[in-house]
């Protein structure tokens, strides 16, 4: 008899697991969203940058699946007309205070595999990047772009031709197991699967309470906010311009990033938001269940100092322009008008620990994503391929 599976959310992530499911398994896979749409949220709001590996922990699952990631999905690009431009990326130190932690970064990375990696100086950044001023910078070749929800849509299609079917516009409203089964009300309709995957990004929580497996991480929703360049400042920045990120936090800051379809993005910032579809300051709709989670006081009372920063960034344009500025010092005020934003759905620890690995509970009917941030979209089809091991196979 054919297994069904169910996957919870139609981003990149879900549909690249079903698609892997229903690949690898033969099952026969149904994805359920609430949205009348794919990569409606975390996929369809990020900053198209598919990383190389640079930053993260050698050995950790960000590092080995952003890697793989990286590689088949470049494959998939090629393979199906979709647009992956190597537009490269400089990791800038501005200052000199700046230089060891940019060494340790050229080190991680080269522990992480990253090809073509160049160390630079003053004149060397500017080679590459001819407006870019920083006292040493760190050159990945290989950095690419790409048009996620692009990809995303194209494996939407995959899981289709694959005899699976993406469910739009199919809220899960309960979620229940008996008789060996996990049964599934979407809609008006109860769906019964012998497994059950939630990629559910920003609606994690909700799911896992529904399927009796609430957790001690929960996700904290984070708004990042973008300015775009205007008129001739986009060609200001030729591909992607960083900073030398803080290893106290998961964010990357304020950087520049070159679009696929030629639009150059200023940011993002990183606020908390008050509702996990909180892309603008006035939804505040799930303000007390994020702000009453231990792990949220815990969180802010440890990083409050940043937290105001970053809410003094969202509020006044200045402080984006300075930001950018650090790095690109010919930008105007003029440059910059106010872009679209996206929520990130950051992993909390019950003690306030901000989670930064990849995290993916098992259980025997039922397999939770509890942390998939960046760069779980350049990772994602490495992802499915690592979920896809972890699904328990069908008994007998």
């Amino acid at each position: 008899m054919t297994e069904k599976i169910g996957v919870v959310g139609a981003g990149i992530v879900g549909l690249a697991v079903a698609r892997e499911l229903a690949r690898t398994r033969g099952a026969e896979v149904t994805v359920l969203d609430k949205e009348h749409r794919v990569a409606a949220h975390q996929t369809g709001h990020n900053s198209g940058v598919v990383h190389a590996g640079i930053y993260y922990p050698p050995g950790s699952l960000k590092a080995t699946l952003c890697r793989e990631g990286v590689a088949m999905l470049r494959t998939y690009c090629a393979e199906h007309g979709l647009p992956y431009d190597e537009v490269g990326k400089l990791v800038v130190a501005a200052g000199g205070e700046e230089r060891a932690r940019l060494a340790a970064l050229a080190e991680r990375a080269r522990a992480n595999g990253v090809p073509g990696l160049a160390e630079l100086d003053a004149l060397g950044l500017r080679e590459i990047e001819p407006y870019a001023v920083g006292v040493a910078a760190l050159h990945s070749p290989h950095t690419a772009i790409t048009d996620f929800p692009a990809v995303a849509r194209r494996l939407a299609k995959d899981v289709a031709e694959l005899g699976g079917s993406v469910r739009l516009a199919h809220p899960v409203r309960a979620i229940r197991e008996r008789a060996g089964r996990v049964e599934v009300l979407a809609a008006k309709r109860i769906f019964a699967f012998d497994r059950l995957v939630v990629c559910a990004g920003l609606g994690t929580d909700a799911v896992a309470r529904m399927a009796g497996r609430p957790g001690e991480v929960r996700i904290v929703p984070f708004r990042g906010e973008y300015y775009a360049l205007t008129g001739s400042a986009k060609g200001l920045v030729k591909g992607l311009i960083y900073p030398v990120p803080d290893p106290r936090y998961p964010f990357l800051g304020v950087h520049l990033t070159r679009h696929v379809d030629g639009e150059v993005m200023v940011g993002p910032n990183a606020v908390l938001a008050l509702a996990y579809e909180g892309y603008s300051w006035w939804d505040v709709r799930d303000a007390t269940k994020i702000l009453t989670w231990p792990g949220t006081r815990r969180m802010a009372a440890q990083h409050w100092r940043t937290g105001v920063k970053e809410v003094y960034g969202s509020l006044v344009k200045h402080a984006f322009l300075t930001a950018a500025r650090r790095y690109v010092p010919a930008l105007t005020p003029a440059d910059l008008e106010r872009a679209h934003g996206g929520v990130r759905a950051q992993a909390v620890g019950r003690d306030g620990r901000l989670v930064d690995d990849f995290v993916v509970d098992v259980d025997e009917r039922v397999v939770l994503v509890r942390n998939a941030p960046s760069p779980a979209a350049t990772s994602s089809l490495a992802i499915a391929r690592h979920i896809a091991g972890v699904v328990p196979a069908p008994s007998g």
